[in-house]
């Protein structure tokens, strides 16, 4: 980040607060959050990219004389609940618009029996043990459905979170259901991660 690039982390799995946390420290710096994607080996890739706005680079100036170590990840400015709220609702749309319905079945479908197959061949030679896993399974296939309908309502009360925050919805170049911040520009519009992906 000292060099002004976009950024591109790759983040072990963590939750939505850490997540808008690490976001909300970039913001105080100069950056904007611009996407958060799951990724093939169950990552999170978090995309930041500079923030050319003159209120940013007052705050990004100001904060860097306040917090000059920061890069000790504890010298940093204090948290704004509300504006990780808004972070961590951004987070959750634009992940959840990565894949659709379909696609997110299919992934489950699939991740779920490779895990069932892998704990099955390690076990197989108590036929009990193996009952037990194809149970399991079966159940588990038979709760994603109404985990996909949690996920749908999850992603639809982070969207009207945002859109009472003043968010508005657009479609990027990829298809993707994005939200714009107030004033603000879809990811493309001079950002580096032109599709939004």
């Amino acid at each position: 980040m000292a060099s002004g690039e976009p950024v591109r982390m790759a983040v072990s799995m963590s939750s939505w607060e850490g997540l808008a946390r690490l976001a909300f420290v970039a913001e105080q710096f100069g950056y904007a959050y611009a996407d958060l994607q799951l990724t093939g080996d169950n990552k999170f890739a978090l995309f930041i990219v500079p923030d050319p706005s003159p209120q940013a680079r007052q705050r990004a100036a100001r904060n860097r004389a306040r917090y000059p170590d920061a890069g000790d990840g504890v010298s940093l400015p204090p948290v704004v609940p509300d504006a990780i709220e808004i972070l961590k609702a951004r987070m959750v749309v634009d992940s959840g618009s990565q894949y659709s319905d379909k696609v997110r079945m299919g992934l489950a479908v699939f991740a779920l029996t490779a895990l069932a197959a892998s704990i099955g061949f390690t076990l197989r030679a108590d036929s009990v043990a193996l009952a037990v896993v194809g149970v399991v399974w079966a159940a588990l296939m038979a709760l994603l459905p109404l985990l996909l309908v949690y996920s749908r309502r999850y992603r639809t009360r982070n969207a009207a979170r945002l859109e009472a925050a003043g968010f508005t919805p657009v479609t990027d170049r990829s298809g993707r259901l994005r939200y714009v911040p107030p004033g603000g520009q879809l990811p493309g519009h001079g950002n580096p991660f032109a599709s939004g992906s």
